[in-house]
């Protein structure tokens, strides 16, 4: 009748523990001894009890194992830091290399250092700077088109507005009428102020004679003054101010 199959899990009673551990320690121990004499391995085992009492087996010496270990878990990290370092330097050579590229070409199409050129390396350059100078034109030919048409397009709204403004101006002229009394700039020019007065109206001009008060010298004619007769004679000479 073969051995039915123990369940895994902690041992309760302390004493069938501590059995149990001294056991399968031993048969550990024994298992990494064989382990490294029938398979010419290097074996390094470390157990620590409940209590914190250490058990070990090197078979090479627990110090060199360890050591051996720290070595192959950490050095591959290093050589991972080491290659990302060398791929860093390497990108920014090449970016070196590159950004030198570029000035050399600058200062190539601005006329600068153009000794060490061919003349293959010339005529390319030639051809460089008639495309770029050709697309320039090009664009500000371009440019000037489209401001020129905002210029015709602001032009004809400006010119819906100015006939919008005197349709608006005729309009309202008609609905005022004629004026009543208007000025003559002709006769203002010769010194002879007259308005023309509308017939319906009255003539402002017109008023009764009344005693006037004259400063200064005036001379009338007879017949054409407007002062009344009987204070024509009364008219002394004016004041001198």
């Amino acid at each position: 009748m073969g051995r039915g199959r123990v369940e895994l899990k902690r041992i309760e009673n302390k004493i069938n523990r501590q059995v149990t551990f001294s056991k399968r320690r031993n048969g550990l121990l024994k298992k990494a001894y064989e382990l490294s004499v029938l398979c010419d391995a290097e074996v390094a085992l470390i157990i620590f009890s409940s209590r914190g009492k250490l058990y070990e087996f090197g078979s090479a010496g627990m110090t060199k194992t360890l050591e051996r270990y720290q070595h192959c878990n950490f050095n591959p990290h290093d050589n991972s830091v080491e290659r990302e370092t060398q791929s860093w330097y390497q990108e920014v050579s090449k970016l070196r290399a590159k950004f030198e590229s570029l000035q050399r070409t600058q200062r190539h199409l601005l006329g600068e250092d153009l000794g060490p050129l061919s003349v293959k390396e010339l005529q390319n350059l030639e051809k460089q700077l008639e495309g770029a100078l050709a697309q320039t034109r090009q664009r500000k030919t371009q440019i000037m088109v489209e401001q020129m048409e905002e210029l015709r397009q602001k032009e004809r709204q400006l010119g819906d507005m100015n006939k919008q403004l005197k349709i608006k101006l005729q309009t309202e002229g008609q609905g005022l009428g004629p004026l009543p009394c208007s000025w003559n700039p002709t006769n203002a020019s010769t010194g002879n102020t007259s308005f023309s007065v509308h017939p319906s109206q009255p003539n402002p001009m017109d008023c009764d004679n009344e005693t006037v008060l004259q400063i200064g010298y005036q001379h009338y004619v007879a017949g054409e003054s407007s002062v009344p007769r009987t204070m024509a004679g009364d008219i002394v000479q004016g004041w001198v101010l």
